[in-house]
């Protein structure tokens, strides 16, 4: 998906570094703002993924450095829980500023607490999504151990969270203990889905439980079965990901606006393959797909590799021309079946071909028609499945234009 670096500055005027996740070549049907876990960064494999199955969604999503970490400026010691709640306001303002005011808010970890409590102040909000999050900020100076008294006692004191250094003050503490946020939760006022592991071993599935009681209706639950509190796994990131992006849809109404925008495109089809491996998005009107080689070519798998889509075409095509044909017709067609593979063969083995040397593309095509039909509109069926567009096509003589677009046009 394409993406834009940004700079946001915040209360105290200092840079937080962003990126800008875009849906491929259209415009957003809706803006997120993403808020990260305790002292990660907006590159998480988490907030990377999440932010890529939104994207494909239509929803563009903005992910920040909060003050002191990542790319962004200021001193993390300085930081308190409150501080980042008005990061997360300045961010949502730079959105309704430069774009259009997020809809959806999400916060991972202590990032999910901040979006509850931002989400008072960020009005546009219609919906939020928070995953492996506190049910109080507080749950952090709990798992701190003793490195909490070392902080109360000297005012100031440097601990080991996530496998990284930081430095916390006093100050910090005390600020977590002036939130209390059932009745933040209780009051939100907003659709809720709430995400977690139950093998969480940092936030534990208890806390869940607990904004889940405290929120009103409409709300949700989901069970990231055998992930971890960083989501690390990157199929338990995109999970989470699509989850939200379903959900969200009902919430922002994006499946109506689809509907009302009309007509497909003048350009409906876009694709877009990154800088590492061959994941390709690809963008059909409204319609997002994904493309991807087998891992023994070098892929992921991830999607079905051009080949299929091609025969996927065809099989389409065939299908809805032999229903349309019998709705027609008026034939008890019940449904259509169409298997196909495609390979490569050697000219000389194919009798009907005019290509005698190097080799050739060979597609079979199986075709099962269920209901009650005679041989004979079988037979005819058979026939009519040639005559789909996309058949045609393919044997047909096909001219392919090809130019490269301008830098910036």
């Amino acid at each position: 998906m394409p993406f834009k670096q940004l700079d946001i500055r915040n209360a105290e005027g200092q840079r937080l570094a962003a990126r800008l996740e875009l849906p491929l070549d259209e415009a957003p049907a809706a803006w997120a703002l993403f808020a990260h876990c305790f002292t990660c960064g907006k590159d998480i494999k988490a907030a990377y993924h999440i932010s890529k199955a939104l994207a494909a969604r239509g929803i563009a999503v903005l992910r920040f450095d909060f003050t002191g970490l990542g790319e962004s400026e200021g001193e993390f010691a300085a930081t308190t829980f409150s501080s980042n709640v008005d990061d997360l306001v300045a961010a949502a303002g730079y959105l309704e500023r430069h774009h259009q005011a997020p809809a959806l808010l999400i916060g991972h970890s202590l990032g999910g607490a901040a979006v509850l409590q931002a989400a008072a102040r960020i009005h546009s909000a219609r919906a939020v999504a928070v995953i492996g999050a506190p049910a109080e900020p507080t749950h952090l100076a709990r798992s701190l151990g003793s490195a909490r008294e070392r902080i109360q006692r000297q005012g100031e004191a440097e601990v080991e969270l996530a496998g990284k250094t930081v430095r916390l003050r006093k100050e910090f503490l005390e600020d977590l203990e002036t939130h209390r946020m059932e009745a933040t939760i209780r009051g939100l006022h907003r659709p809720l889905l709430i995400l977690h592991a139950p093998q969480d071993e940092v936030v534990g599935i208890d806390n869940a439980g607990q904004i889940f009681q405290a929120a009103r209706h409409p709300k949700s639950f989901i069970s990231l079965d055998a992930a971890d509190h960083l989501l690390s796994r990157n199929a338990d990131a995109r999970y989470a990901g699509a989850v939200i992006a379903a959900w969200a849809e009902r919430y922002l109404d994006l499946a109506t606006e689809r509907r009302e925008a009309g007509a497909p495109a003048d350009n409906p089809v876009t694709v877009r393959t990154g800088r590492n491996g061959y994941v390709t998005d690809i963008r059909v009107n409204r319609h997002s797909l994904t493309a991807d080689e087998p891992v023994a070519a070098g892929g992921q798998d991830r999607g079905p590799s051009p080949y299929d889509l091609l025969i996927a075409a065809l099989g389409a095509c065939t299908a809805m021309t032999l229903r349309m044909y019998a709705d027609r017709k008026q034939i008890p067609l019940e449904a259509v079946v169409v298997r196909l593979r495609h390979e490569k063969i050697h000219a000389a083995d194919c009798r009907d071909c005019d290509t005698r040397e190097g080799r050739i593309d060979r597609i079979e095509r199986v075709i099962e028609l269920q209901g009650d039909l005679d041989a004979k509109t079988r037979q005819r069926m058979r026939e009519i499945a040639d005559k789909c567009p996309v058949h045609r096509t393919l044997q047909g003589e096909i001219v392919v234009h090809t130019r490269l677009r301008e830098e910036g046009s």
